[in-house]
Protein backbone atom coordinates (compact mmCIF):
# COMPACT_ATOMS: atom_id res chain seq x y z
CA UNK A 1 0.00 0.00 0.00
CA UNK A 2 3.00 2.27 0.65
CA UNK A 3 4.31 2.00 -3.02
CA UNK A 4 1.03 2.70 -4.32
CA UNK A 5 0.92 6.21 -2.82
CA UNK A 6 4.95 7.22 -2.75
CA UNK A 7 4.15 6.15 -6.75
CA UNK A 8 1.70 8.54 -6.78
CA UNK A 9 2.90 11.41 -4.96
CA UNK A 10 5.90 10.74 -7.76
CA UNK A 11 3.72 10.90 -10.34
CA UNK A 12 2.00 14.24 -9.20
CA UNK A 13 5.44 15.55 -8.35
CA UNK A 14 6.28 14.91 -12.22
CA UNK A 15 3.14 16.10 -13.56
CA UNK A 16 3.84 19.81 -11.46
CA UNK A 17 7.65 20.07 -12.40
CA UNK A 18 6.66 19.17 -15.96
CA UNK A 19 3.80 21.22 -16.35
CA UNK A 20 5.97 24.45 -14.69
CA UNK A 21 8.87 23.68 -17.52
CA UNK A 22 5.85 23.42 -20.57
CA UNK A 23 4.91 26.66 -18.74
CA UNK A 24 8.35 28.30 -18.67
CA UNK A 25 9.60 27.43 -22.06
CA UNK A 26 5.75 28.36 -24.19
CA UNK A 27 4.59 30.88 -22.14
CA UNK A 28 1.48 31.24 -24.54
CA UNK A 29 0.11 34.15 -26.60
CA UNK A 30 1.59 37.68 -26.49
CA UNK A 31 -0.53 39.58 -23.77
CA UNK A 32 -1.46 43.06 -25.41
CA UNK A 33 -3.17 46.38 -23.41
CA UNK A 34 -7.27 46.53 -24.34
CA UNK A 35 -8.15 49.03 -26.99
CA UNK A 36 -4.22 48.89 -28.08
CA UNK A 37 -5.69 48.02 -31.58
CA UNK A 38 -2.71 48.47 -33.45
CA UNK A 39 -0.08 46.57 -31.17
CA UNK A 40 0.88 44.60 -33.96
CA UNK A 41 2.11 47.31 -36.21
CA UNK A 42 5.63 46.38 -35.14
CA UNK A 43 5.64 43.01 -37.23
CA UNK A 44 4.11 44.84 -40.42
CA UNK A 45 5.56 46.13 -43.17
CA UNK A 46 5.63 49.35 -44.59
CA UNK A 47 8.07 51.55 -47.13
CA UNK A 48 9.77 51.30 -49.72
CA UNK A 49 12.32 48.56 -49.40
CA UNK A 50 15.64 47.66 -52.30
CA UNK A 51 15.29 44.30 -52.77
CA UNK A 52 18.41 42.82 -53.95
CA UNK A 53 18.77 39.23 -55.41
CA UNK A 54 22.45 38.13 -55.49
CA UNK A 55 22.90 35.82 -58.52
CA UNK A 56 27.33 35.33 -57.60
CA UNK A 57 25.81 32.42 -54.90
CA UNK A 58 22.51 31.15 -57.18
CA UNK A 59 22.23 27.54 -57.42
CA UNK A 60 20.38 25.85 -60.57
CA UNK A 61 18.10 22.26 -59.15
CA UNK A 62 20.75 22.65 -56.00
CA UNK A 63 23.72 22.61 -57.90
CA UNK A 64 26.09 26.10 -57.57
CA UNK A 65 25.45 28.65 -60.96
CA UNK A 66 26.07 32.02 -61.09
CA UNK A 67 22.85 33.80 -62.86
CA UNK A 68 22.60 37.30 -63.35
CA UNK A 69 21.90 39.58 -59.89
CA UNK A 70 18.86 41.84 -60.08
CA UNK A 71 18.16 45.09 -57.75
CA UNK A 72 14.58 45.84 -57.65
CA UNK A 73 12.36 48.78 -55.69
CA UNK A 74 9.39 47.20 -53.72
CA UNK A 75 6.62 49.24 -52.29
CA UNK A 76 5.39 46.78 -49.30
CA UNK A 77 2.48 47.89 -47.68
CA UNK A 78 0.51 45.24 -44.91
CA UNK A 79 -1.43 44.73 -42.03
CA UNK A 80 -1.87 42.63 -38.93
CA UNK A 81 -4.50 41.59 -37.11
CA UNK A 82 -2.53 38.79 -35.17
CA UNK A 83 0.85 38.42 -34.28
CA UNK A 84 0.56 35.67 -36.75
CA UNK A 85 -2.32 36.83 -39.16
CA UNK A 86 -0.31 39.45 -41.31
CA UNK A 87 -1.25 39.95 -45.19
CA UNK A 88 -0.45 42.94 -47.36
CA UNK A 89 1.16 43.57 -51.18
CA UNK A 90 4.27 44.09 -52.96
CA UNK A 91 4.26 46.06 -56.19
CA UNK A 92 8.03 46.15 -58.10
CA UNK A 93 9.59 48.67 -60.36
CA UNK A 94 9.82 45.39 -62.57
CA UNK A 95 6.27 45.88 -63.11
CA UNK A 96 4.70 42.74 -60.91
CA UNK A 97 2.84 42.58 -57.82
CA UNK A 98 2.04 39.61 -55.43
CA UNK A 99 0.37 38.93 -52.17
CA UNK A 100 2.31 39.09 -49.29
CA UNK A 101 1.86 36.74 -46.47
CA UNK A 102 3.41 36.43 -42.69
CA UNK A 103 3.92 32.63 -41.67
CA UNK A 104 5.73 31.53 -38.82
CA UNK A 105 8.07 34.44 -38.40
CA UNK A 106 9.13 34.79 -41.90
CA UNK A 107 7.33 36.52 -45.07
CA UNK A 108 6.28 35.44 -48.54
CA UNK A 109 5.49 36.94 -51.41
CA UNK A 110 4.70 35.47 -55.03
CA UNK A 111 4.48 36.12 -58.34
CA UNK A 112 4.46 34.71 -61.98
CA UNK A 113 7.02 35.11 -64.38
CA UNK A 114 5.60 34.20 -67.92
CA UNK A 115 7.63 32.67 -70.64
CA UNK A 116 10.56 32.31 -67.48
CA UNK A 117 11.78 28.58 -69.19
CA UNK A 118 12.93 28.59 -72.51
CA UNK A 119 12.62 25.42 -74.46
CA UNK A 120 14.56 23.89 -77.49
CA UNK A 121 11.64 24.16 -80.06
CA UNK A 122 11.26 27.89 -79.48
CA UNK A 123 8.15 27.39 -76.83
CA UNK A 124 8.42 28.80 -73.10
CA UNK A 125 7.30 28.17 -69.60
CA UNK A 126 5.89 30.20 -66.73
CA UNK A 127 8.27 29.66 -63.71
CA UNK A 128 6.61 30.55 -59.80
CA UNK A 129 9.13 33.00 -58.25
CA UNK A 130 9.11 33.21 -54.18
CA UNK A 131 10.73 35.42 -52.28
CA UNK A 132 10.90 34.46 -48.29
CA UNK A 133 12.55 36.75 -46.01
CA UNK A 134 12.41 37.44 -42.50
CA UNK A 135 13.95 40.55 -40.12
CA UNK A 136 17.72 40.49 -39.39
CA UNK A 137 17.03 41.50 -35.88
CA UNK A 138 20.82 41.40 -34.10
CA UNK A 139 22.11 43.55 -36.79
CA UNK A 140 19.63 46.00 -38.29
CA UNK A 141 15.52 45.97 -37.97
CA UNK A 142 15.62 47.58 -41.17
CA UNK A 143 16.68 44.86 -43.24
CA UNK A 144 15.70 41.59 -43.99
CA UNK A 145 17.40 38.41 -45.76
CA UNK A 146 16.11 35.34 -47.29
CA UNK A 147 15.87 33.44 -50.62
CA UNK A 148 14.87 34.22 -54.03
CA UNK A 149 13.05 31.20 -55.48
CA UNK A 150 12.16 30.67 -58.93
CA UNK A 151 10.75 26.92 -60.41
CA UNK A 152 9.45 26.33 -63.10
CA UNK A 153 6.92 23.42 -63.40
CA UNK A 154 7.81 19.72 -63.57
CA UNK A 155 7.00 18.32 -67.45
CA UNK A 156 8.20 21.68 -68.87
CA UNK A 157 10.46 21.26 -72.23
CA UNK A 158 10.21 17.53 -72.76
CA UNK A 159 11.64 16.81 -69.44
CA UNK A 160 10.25 15.43 -66.07
CA UNK A 161 12.35 17.71 -63.75
CA UNK A 162 11.91 20.61 -62.19
CA UNK A 163 13.86 23.74 -63.01
CA UNK A 164 14.52 25.70 -60.05
CA UNK A 165 16.70 28.64 -59.26
CA UNK A 166 17.89 29.90 -55.79
CA UNK A 167 19.37 32.79 -54.30
CA UNK A 168 19.94 34.32 -51.54
CA UNK A 169 18.11 37.93 -50.63
CA UNK A 170 18.26 41.00 -48.81
CA UNK A 171 15.75 43.51 -48.40
CA UNK A 172 16.65 46.86 -46.79
CA UNK A 173 14.30 49.49 -46.23
CA UNK A 174 15.41 53.23 -47.95
CA UNK A 175 16.58 56.12 -45.65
Amino acid sequence: MRSTAVRSAVRTSIAVVTAAAVGALCPGPIAHAEGDANSYDDIAINGTFIAFSDGVWAKTNDSLHEERSVTQVWTITSTCTTFEDCTGQVISDHGWTGDLVYLSGRWRVRHVIEDWEPCWDGTAWPGTQTFIFWQEYERDPNVYVGWDRTEGPSGACGFNRVLDIEMPFRLTRES
